[in-house]
């Protein structure tokens, strides 16, 4: 395996009571990248997660942790935010924090200065000698989130980190997971949301109906997904936007789409524009957004339906997350 792959998994599949919650996953995530897998709940991204931290085996194919199978030695480099939540509530801010550190080898001095910085940046240094019982579920979070970090992991591993954030809190916590990039993390980031996935991911996997159904890096997925649209901003007459290249025209806050007829040349109408002296302030393809994508290769019904769990046995569907 190469020294650039943080995790490697190689046509992994994992069934529950007869129901296959991943099917022949191949899924490669770079080193220093971040990482979207992506698809609406029940899909099997939580599953496929749990593989990856050995806390579930595949029933075929194989999970590969900074290239070996993922032991407790390799574990300890992950910090894992599950979607499923859960504190020792009867324990106090600090001594939660220090006690999950030490378990994955922190010495106790260094996890108490770590712990009071990281509180006191999330807005929490008042309540480190506190029961997690008196917190707010979104103070509890925090907690979680800071006790994901403590160790300074080389991969933090992001299961639906946003849900239950007010906005706020949401783009501090944004903000810190770009940080950490920064400074050379490797970040899988697992959502159903979209619009979180555009503003965090380098590359992604969609993931439907437990198979993989498209991944690469979003920049050139989106510009390979291109459809023919043209956005335009303009001063002046609307003219020379009547050509053969244009089917119609969708009008938009401050501008207007242009969907283009098949095989047309969008820089013909540009050209009119600019010999007929008008203001142009925009023109350039729409590029989709993630949402339009994962629709246009997976299909929105199906798995609307699935992510509601329609016609699944419940138990299976949450075993299959």
């Amino acid at each position: 395996m190469a020294d650039g792959v943080a995790v490697l998994l190689e046509g992994v599949t994992k069934r529950f009571s007869g129901h296959t919650a991943v099917d022949r996953l191949d899924l490669e995530i770079p080193r220093g990248s971040i990482y979207g897998l992506l698809g609406p709940n029940g899909s099997g991204k939580t599953t496929t997660i749990r593989m990856i931290m050995g806390i579930l085996l595949p029933d075929e194919g194989r999970v590969s942790l900074f290239g070996a199978d993922p032991d407790r030695s390799r574990r300890h480099k992950v910090g894992y935010l599950p979607e499923e939540r859960g504190v020792y509530k009867k324990m106090t801010v600090i001594e939660l924090l220090v006690f999950l550190a030490e378990i994955r080898g922190v010495r106790r001095k260094l996890a108490k200065d770590r712990a009071g910085a990281w509180l006191e940046r999330l807005e929490l240094g008042a309540w480190a000698n506190r029961r997690l019982e008196d917190l707010s579920k979104g103070m509890q979070q925090k907690v979680q989130f800071i006790s994901t970090v403590l160790h300074e992991p080389e991969l933090l591993i992001l299961d639906e980190p946003f849900s239950g954030l007010d906005p706020i809190n949401q783009d501090v916590l944004e903000a810190i997971v770009l940080e950490l990039h920064a400074k050379g993390a490797t970040i899988l980031f697992s959502t159903h949301l979209m619009e979180q996935a555009e503003r965090l991911c380098e590359r992604v996997c969609l993931i439907s109906r437990s198979r993989c159904v498209l991944e690469g890096d979003l920049k050139e997925l989106r510009r390979s997904e291109r459809s023919g649209v043209v956005a335009v901003a303009f001063e002046g007459p609307d003219a020379w936007l009547d050509g053969p290249e244009v089917a119609r025209r969708e009008p938009t806050p401050g501008g207007v789409h242009l969907v283009l007829t098949e095989g047309a040349d969008p820089q013909a109408i540009l050209r009119r524009g600019v010999a007929g002296g008008v203001e142009i302030h925009r023109f350039e393809l729409v590029e989709p957004r993630l949402h339009e994508i994962f629709v246009r290769h997976a299909g929105g019904r199906a798995d609307a339906a699935r992510a509601n769990g329609a016609g699944a046995n419940p138990r299976v569907a949450e075993a299959a997350r």
